[in-house]
């Protein structure tokens, strides 16, 4: 059970003006109360698709039937296409439950295939995992997800290598492509039907960020030998724990009200996310996606303008004690700072018994490097709050499917407080559409040439400003 530490972020430990009181407390209480009541109301009415997922085995069983599937037939390369929703809960649980090293050792080790996940159209990095996957295309699967099929980016990425599979193979191609998609309809959907491709679900009340607990993220997952019965459980787990009514025993609760009173309260928009653990590290990513695109909204819900939404900011221990912590000790004391903990790590390398003579060396002599980093966090902690900067930790007693479910499950229920707290609607992206259009005018995709003539006018250069 992951469990979170919240003193440090109160004013038992920093002064008032940047910790929470008591009063802060009691003056949001209802508010909280009432927002919890909304989000469970939510999930009853069968509004919040994700937090049915941990009980919902329909998912699993079909990912596991695919896996097996094409586990026998000997897969050595799993190719991810997807951007954003459709991608970092791949790479997230891919980092924290499998070997650092794991694409580098061999068939036999590995026990899955290797894993690429293709989350961008930077030429440089579809060009160079393409030419590594030329001559093993007839053990390489893809996996393109694309609720519609009309994402730019992965539908770029789908073209290429479809014609790649298609001239190498012939007419075997589509026993090496995955769709995860709608199952009803879609570009993608239609393409997947007339081809013959195996396909997976993308739920219709699951939003990208919101799905990697769902095929999206677990066929991957599974191909690549993490226990998604044992991740589910453990985000089942945790919505146990969400539904709890005595706000202060509720982790959702108390993370939402320490943040919600951080950022309106105690003028910290500034949310960092500091794994002590590199496994844990590309969670910080997913966690960036889920909070930036709910939560930054420029209207509420009844249509005012409140520019409202924390910015979610990734950092490593102890990596960026050394190249941001001096920012957060003596820049603006605009941050709250989310520690991830772990009690128990994947591995343990122990300091040789050596230089004992040297006295900047000897105190690490047979030092386990487990210690050492737990020093190093308790260390940047205490600096932090020496300089009235709050902090809270979130602690793992080890990494495991069960525990990284418990996490995903309990940032995905503290969004939707936030969301209620903030008067915001946390499931939409308004914003990001106008990117898209933008790309498909770029692009000199019909419909939009009234939108490409605006784009050139504002972006083109314009030597007068060239310096």
């Amino acid at each position: 059970m992951i469990q979170l530490y919240w003193k440090n972020a109160t004013d038992k430990v920093i002064d008032s003006r940047h910790g929470v009181t008591q009063g802060d407390l009691d003056s949001i209480h209802d508010a909280l109360l009432a927002a919890h009541r909304a989000v469970l109301g939510q999930i009853e009415a069968g509004r919040l698709g994700y937090a049915a997922l941990p009980g919902k085995s329909e998912y699993a069983d079909q990912v596991k039937a695919l896996v097996a599937k094409y586990r026998s037939q000997k897969i050595t390369d799993l190719v991810v296409l997807g951007i954003g929703g459709s991608a970092l809960g791949n790479i997230a649980l891919q980092a924290a439950l499998n070997d650092a090293t794991y694409n580098l050792q061999s068939d036999r080790k590995r026990g899955g295939p290797r894993l690429f996940v293709l989350d961008n159209v930077d030429p440089a990095l579809v060009g160079d995992v393409m030419k590594f996957l030329g001559r093993r295309l007839n053990t390489t699967l893809f996996n393109v997800i694309s609720k519609s099929g009309e994402t730019a980016e992965t539908a770029s990425q789908f073209m290429i290598v479809r014609e790649m599979l298609r001239k190498k193979l012939g007419e075997g191609f589509a026993q090496h492509i995955v769709a995860t998609t709608d199952m009803l309809k879609g570009t993608l959907h239609e393409i997947a039907k007339r081809d013959g491709y195996d396909m997976l679900p993308v739920p219709d009340d699951v939003g990208g960020r919101f799905s990697v607990l769902t095929p999206v993220g677990l066929f991957s997952a599974a191909m690549c030998g993490i226990d998604i019965d044992a991740l589910l459980a453990g985000a089942g787990a945790m919505k146990q724990r969400t539904e709890i009514h005595q706000w202060y025993e509720n982790p959702a609760c108390v993370l939402a009200a320490v943040k919600y009173i951080m950022m309106t309260a105690k003028g910290k928009p500034m949310h960092v996310m500091m794994p002590y653990s590199n496994r844990l590290y590309l969670l910080a990513d997913w966690y960036r996606q889920l909070w930036a695109e709910s939560l930054g909204k420029r209207l509420s819900r009844d249509g005012r303008e409140v520019f409202a939404g924390p910015t979610p900011i990734k950092a490593l221990g102890t990596t960026d004690q050394h190249s941001q912590v001096q920012l957060y000790r003596e820049g603006p004391n605009d941050k709250l700072v989310v520690f991830l903990e772990v009690d128990k790590h994947p591995r343990e390398v122990r300091v040789p018994n050596v230089f004992g003579e040297v006295p900047g060396l000897a105190y690490l002599a047979k030092a386990r490097m487990s210690k050492l980093l737990e020093a190093e966090k308790k260390a940047t902690e205490y600096a932090l709050a020496v300089s009235q900067r709050p902090t809270l930790t979130i602690r793992f007693n080890n990494i495991s499917p069960q525990s990284v479910g418990e996490f995903i499950y309990l940032y995905e229920f503290t969004t939707s407080l936030m969301g209620e707290l903030l008067n915001i609607n946390a499931y939409d992206q308004p914003a990001v559409e106008l990117g898209k259009q933008a790309t498909f005018a770029l692009m000199g995709r019909d419909g939009y040439q009234d939108l490409a003539k605006q784009i050139k006018h504002t972006v083109r250069v314009d030597n007068k400003y060239l310096v």
